[in-house]
């Protein structure tokens, strides 16, 4: 194929294709961050001006030591998720490695992965992918998958391939994670419902899981976690040192989730009794109870408690009450609502569910925001009771 050089660029060629039809090309040469020289070159342009566009970028990008985005203009969505799994999969922990995984190889690819990386769009990604995740999952799922895309491009971005991440500001159309958790909570009448019913149809391990759940505000995981020397039973507190689930048992969630919190006599006196029964039970299989021993046992097997059989249980006491439908994780928003609508501390209930005070405005804002016309409220009955005449002259 012969080449003939434009008059405005020398880098700028045109030449005639099998069908003789006059296209355009640009081939540029640079040095790479290494000092080696370089060609990127690209043709297929139906005009010289959109040949001289492209080759200005190009230009400038190399300039600016973009080097990676220039060399690797061509790379898909799919190809560099996959880059960015196996180069950091070891550094995160193992359910969250699952959870990207899946993420990528069920949503993000069979949506997103034959898009190029460098020309994926807000208005694409909207469309092609979040607009069709709000049609088939619930919207803290979709909240999450969102949230993993966006690390996965600023990983790109960390890598050069990118030059900014333009997903972060982007607002879903369907409510929020935040306001799909709040919904996920008991009243307290609702509670003790639950309690009840669990007291006197499940088994003294489940009830007592419940009731640990709902009485400290913990993460499941990390009541299953909990061995017997977390918990002090006279100076009534609970420490978290760990988390568990069916698949290992790991530290806990976040720097914050490592604490030590104060529990009541109801679930101290309940633990004490189940202390005993494990005891029992652990005896009955020729094993002592240690302070490294996991407290919540299969009611069955004596062997560690799993979530999945804690969950059905959740669920038949829910079914039998006549409840909603709160999940595990339900509980701890119940205890951190409850203590809101009591008027604690919002940095006291932060620390005692292992968040920060943000995300306790974050996640509970609505609650909070009630507190607060029922404040201004209150003040007003108050003058009101001692026959105060304010207000508009």
């Amino acid at each position: 194929m012969k080449l003939h050089k434009s008059i405005k660029d020398p880098e700028l060629y045109h030449y005639f294709n099998a069908k003789k039809e006059k296209l355009w090309m640009y081939r540029h040469k640079y040095y790479d961050g290494l000092g080696k020289r370089k060609e990127k070159k690209k043709s297929g342009f139906k005009t010289e001006k959109a040949a001289m566009t492209a080759l200005l970028e190009v230009k400038a990008a190399t300039l600016r030591g973009e080097h990676k985005q220039v060399e690797q203009d061509q790379m898909t969505v799919g190809q560099w998720l996959d880059i960015w799994y196996q180069a950091h999969k070891n550094d995160w922990k193992i359910t969250s490695r699952r959870q990207r995984e899946m993420a990528i190889r069920l949503q993000m690819k069979p949506l997103l992965g034959h898009y190029k990386l460098q020309k994926l769009d807000r208005t694409t990604y909207k469309k092609e992918f979040l607009n069709v995740l709000e049609k088939k999952y619930k919207p803290s799922t979709v909240t999450l998958l969102h949230t993993l895309f966006k690390i996965a491009i600023n990983a790109a971005v960390d890598d050069e391939m990118l030059g900014r991440n333009r997903f972060t500001k982007i607002t879903l159309s369907s409510s929020d994670e935040k306001q799909d958790k709040i919904e996920n909570y008991f009243t307290p009448i609702e509670l003790v419902t639950f309690l009840d019913a669990a007291k006197l149809h499940e088994n003294i391990t489940n009830y007592s899981y419940f009731l640990t759940l709902a009485y400290t505000g913990l993460r499941r995981g990390e009541a299953l976690g909990l061995h017997w020397n977390d918990i002090d039973f006279k100076k009534k507190t609970i420490t978290v040192k760990r988390t568990r689930d069916n698949l290992n048992t790991r530290s806990p969630k976040t720097k914050n989730s490592y604490r030590t919190i104060l529990i009541d006599d109801v679930l101290v006196n309940q633990l004490k009794s189940y202390r005993k029964w494990c005891m029992e039970k652990k005896l009955s299989y020729g094993e002592k109870t240690a302070g490294e021993s996991y407290v919540f046992l299969s009611y069955d097997s004596g062997e560690p408690a799993s979530c999945s059989s804690i969950m059905y249980s959740m669920k038949r006491v829910i079914g039998l009450a006549e409840l909603p439908d709160v999940t595990l994780h339900g509980l701890r928003h119940t205890h951190a609502t409850i203590l809101l609508n009591r008027g604690s501390n919002v940095k006291v209930i932060a620390d005692r569910l292992g968040n920060s005070p943000k995300m306790i405005y974050d996640i509970y804002g609505h609650v909070l925001e009630e507190l607060e016309s029922e404040t201004v409220n209150s003040f007003n009955q108050g003058l009101e009771e001692i026959g105060a005449n304010t207000g508009a002259k």
